[in-house]
């Protein structure tokens, strides 16, 4: 899939910060695509100095695997609190450009808009895919929440400095809820509407699962292994 050539790469945290400031002003919050058949799961693991980036793409109605894609590479950029994206982004961005599917959505294990700077991993993917994009944290970032009822569907606003940035959402009944926010080209509501669907079973969705174990399952690998995988073979989700 083609990538959006937006900006140089920086080199220090000065220049991450003053990519963040400019670009946020270019995140667009809409209702989403009226279908969505596609759906991708994003995410990266780490081992000493290498970096292990999975996307793994799901059919929506069925949650089962239709391709994925992975790249193992070193980063470049230091560990800085708010600007893991640019850590993360090279080899996502690999991975991403290993695939024959173009998704109609990318769920990225990180945050959106809940962030410092209301642009995260998720805004900058949405960014230079020009595809829509939510992030979905297993811990918030930024802000302040009541906590949601116990029920699955329950939900309640993450505030920031007096701006609503996310959902706090639950998934399902009685477990820790997940903390979710725009990227791009999607709203609140369809970010809620899209993890509750993609999380039939557990807390997280079944995108962030599959990517989380296909990159883990990366690095054990030997390094001259192959840049992409099959799609894993699976029962449907919760099975």
């Amino acid at each position: 899939m083609d990538i959006e050539d937006l900006h140089p790469w920086p080199s220090s945290a000065e220049e991450g910060l003053a990519l963040q400031e400019r670009l946020r002003g270019l995140v667009r919050e809409e209702p989403g695509p009226a279908e969505v058949r596609t759906v991708a799961g994003l995410d990266v693991s780490y081992a000493d100095d290498r970096v292990a980036a999975a996307v793994v793409v799901l059919d929506a109605a069925t949650l089962l695997p239709v391709e994925s894609a992975v790249a193992v590479e070193r980063p470049s950029f230091p560990y800085i609190p708010g600007l893991f994206a640019f850590r993360e982004l090279p080899a996502l961005l690999s991975a991403l450009r290993r695939l024959e599917t173009v998704p109609d959505l990318l769920v990225c294990d990180g945050h959106g808009r809940a962030h410092f700077r209301r642009f995260g991993l998720a805004c900058h993917l949405g960014l230079l895919t020009g595809l829509p994009a939510m992030g979905v944290g297993k811990t918030f970032l930024v802000g302040e929440h009541v906590e949601p009822g116990r029920e699955r569907g329950s939900f309640t606003d993450l505030v920031h400095e007096g701006e609503v940035v996310g959902r706090t959402v639950r998934t399902q009944t009685g477990v820790r809820p997940v903390y979710v926010s725009v990227g791009h080209r999607v709203d609140l509501d369809a970010v809620t509407r899209h993890v509750l669907a993609l999380s039939p079973s557990y807390r997280l969705p079944e995108t962030t699962r599959r990517a989380d174990r296909l990159s883990r399952e990366a690095l054990r690998a030997p390094e001259s292994g192959p840049a992409s995988a099959p799609p894993p073979a699976s029962a449907p989700p919760g099975r």
